[in-house]
């Protein structure tokens, strides 16, 4: 997907991420992509539509990054993976917090009102946890699988957490060390 369809679902999401889905408009979109008015309308003829448009291009977007994950050598013990996934922390908070922030808010407007988007929210998610069991396997979990949930169930608290509450002097290695020191077997 390139050109003005991408540059309108950049908008998009950014405006989600930083507004909320009440923010999200055809003029707002327009207006935020710098396209001529009425572009997003010709690329998404309801706003239903805009919002499985954002759903499915944070997926897209969400897909490139853990490709760029999957390439990335598998950590060679605790503390290396404690590493990789601080800065995955870091960058979901810092270059990609809107994005960050709009998979939360559509989440939550998944739940209360369009269970359809649901499942292309989940995807990545799934994606990722289908990468790190095999390295919590690796490293001497029991139960990877398991071990993977726990510790995404703490990452996406987390995240969470500092999304809607930031904390000035947030520092997410010491817990997610506790989670690995937890599910983990002592070296």
């Amino acid at each position: 997907m390139t050109g003005r369809r991408e540059q309108v679902l950049d908008a998009a999401v950014e405006i989600v991420g930083t507004g909320g889905l009440r923010r999200l408009t055809y003029q707002a979109v327009d207006t935020a992509a710098g396209v001529p008015s009425g572009t997003t309308s010709n690329h998404f003829r309801s706003r239903d539509l805009l919002v499985e448009g954002v759903v499915n291009h944070l997926e897209t977007l969400d897909a490139r990054d853990w490709e760029h994950f999957a390439t990335l050598p598998s950590p060679g013990g605790p503390q290396a993976l404690a590493e990789t996934l601080t800065s995955l922390v870091h960058h979901a908070l810092g270059p990609a917090r809107h994005r960050t922030a709009a998979r939360y808010t559509l989440a939550l407007e998944a739940a209360l009102a369009r269970p359809a988007i649901q499942a292309p929210l989940s995807r990545a998610q799934k994606s990722l946890m289908t990468l790190m069991s095999p390295w919590l396997e690796a490293l001497g979990s029991a139960t990877p699988a398991a071990h993977c949930r726990v510790l995404f169930d703490y990452l996406d608290g987390l995240i969470f957490h500092q999304v809607s509450l930031p904390d000035e002097d947030f520092d997410p290695g010491p817990g997610i060390r506790t989670v690995l020191d937890s599910t983990l077997p002592s070296t």
